[in-house]
């Protein structure tokens, strides 16, 4: 389908209203995008004509549902490049998918084995690695980030070593939108024996990924920030190791047995989705991707790449502005500061102008110490976003210099 941004906006219905006074201009994407009509109808066509539990039932309505459900799997795994819908595990989430990769292979991890992830990691890929070197002893090593916003791939190469045993890095930073060389990362992960790990929740938004070609063991991905529902995500994994990972819930669905003295797992993805899954937040994170995939993906990058500049550009003018994250290679994130004024005080001025943007520390503290600051301002550029926005956008953020610094 041709790219029409107006075409495209007519579609969220969220977008036609005021706030403030002024018309909405939503650049907080990288939090949470809207949703298109097709989704919304989609969960409520679900729950209006055929809702029922899935796989468990013989009747019409389990049928008709659990082919709903496995369908978004199947699309899950096509906006992936996966293989086989089979190496696609449904989750609350990418957080809940990063916990499931710390926990499934907790088993493999000795005192002293290291785990290396990067300054620009969002909480959910740290914080569920420091419960491995809470509880098993693991060393966490981090990969520095350069002032351009980059990783330093030669401090990198120097820290994988026999000792290491997992690998985690972000496909795209959530502040920085760079993009890393996740395949060049899983290259080296590899040669060392380690399990390579990534947290696509933004790249999954902005580029055409290829879990197959990245070589990675294990990729994360969210609904929400894809035009889909909240509480659903899912994890990719090789055949190989979903078998080696240890379920991290127990219930019904996840068990191929159960006596009084032992158990025996289903086969992946069922081992790992313990109990009734979300079953419409699945069913609408797969019309989220079916309708996507209508777009040429290129096109929606060059368009959100264009707004981007355009913000990233207009901002320049200003001297008392400093941006972080300044890769050739990035996504359509923009986050900066106003010299002696609060993150916070500059995202509430532009609300009154009705510009969302997100302002605080992103859940990446780490990569905030690192340039030295508490907090940030965020504008995150998506698919409906147009270039008066961000003109919009870049007025406002001038206004508020005037009256902050």
């Amino acid at each position: 389908m041709t790219f029409d941004v107006r075409s495209i906006r007519d579609q969220f219905p969220i977008l036609s209203r005021e706030v403030n006074g002024h018309p909405l201009a939503y650049l907080d994407n990288a939090a949470s995008a809207q949703k298109p009509t097709a989704v919304i109808d989609a969960l409520a066509d679900q729950m209006r004509s055929a809702y029922a539990n899935v796989h468990r039932g013989l009747h019409t309505l389990a049928n008709e549902t659990t082919d709903a459900f496995e369908a978004a799997r199947a699309s899950v795994a096509r906006h992936l490049g996966a293989p086989s819908p089979d190496t696609i595990v449904f989750t609350r989430g990418a957080t809940e998918a990063l916990n499931l990769c710390a926990y499934g292979l907790s088993h493999l991890i000795e005192p002293g084995d290291e785990i290396v992830i990067t300054q620009m990691e969002h909480h959910s890929n740290i914080v569920p690695w420091h419960f491995l070197r809470e509880r098993h002893g693991a060393v966490l090593k981090f990969i520095p980030v350069l002032d351009d916003g980059s990783l330093d791939m030669k401090a990198f190469r120097e820290l994988i070593g026999t000792k290491t045993k997992i690998v985690s890095v972000v496909h795209m930073s959530n502040v920085l939108g760079t993009v890393n060389d996740i395949a060049e990362i899983a290259r080296w992960a590899k040669a060392a024996g380690a399990v390579m790990v990534s947290d696509g929740t933004q790249a999954a938004v902005h580029m055409d990924v290829d879990v197959q070609a990245l070589g990675v063991d294990l990729y994360a991905m969210t609904g929400h920030k894809l035009y889909g529902p909240t509480a659903i995500g899912a994890l990719y994994g090789t055949t190989d190791i979903l078998e080696r990972m240890q379920p991290f819930n127990g219930g019904g669905e996840m068990i191929e047995d159960v006596w009084q003295d032992r158990i025996t797992y289903a086969d992946a993805p069922a081992k790992f989705e313990a109990g009734t899954p979300p079953i419409l937040e699945a069913i609408g994170l797969g019309a989220a991707i079916d309708w996507y995939a209508q777009y040429d993906i290129a096109e929606i990058h060059q368009h959100e790449m264009a707004c981007y500049h355009a913000a990233r550009d207009g901002l320049r003018d200003l001297n008392t502005v400093r941006i972080f994250g300044e890769t050739l290679e990035k996504g359509p994130v923009l986050a900066f500061n106003l010299d002696g004024a609060h993150a916070h005080d500059v995202a509430q001025i532009l609300d009154k102008y009705g510009i969302a943007v997100r302002a605080g520390q992103h859940c990446t503290q780490p990569l905030m110490e690192r340039f030295g600051v508490h907090s940030t301002v965020r504008a995150s550029f998506g698919i409906y976003n147009t270039l008066d926005e961000a003109d919009r956008f870049v007025g406002a953020v001038k206004k508020a210099a005037m009256m902050l610094t």
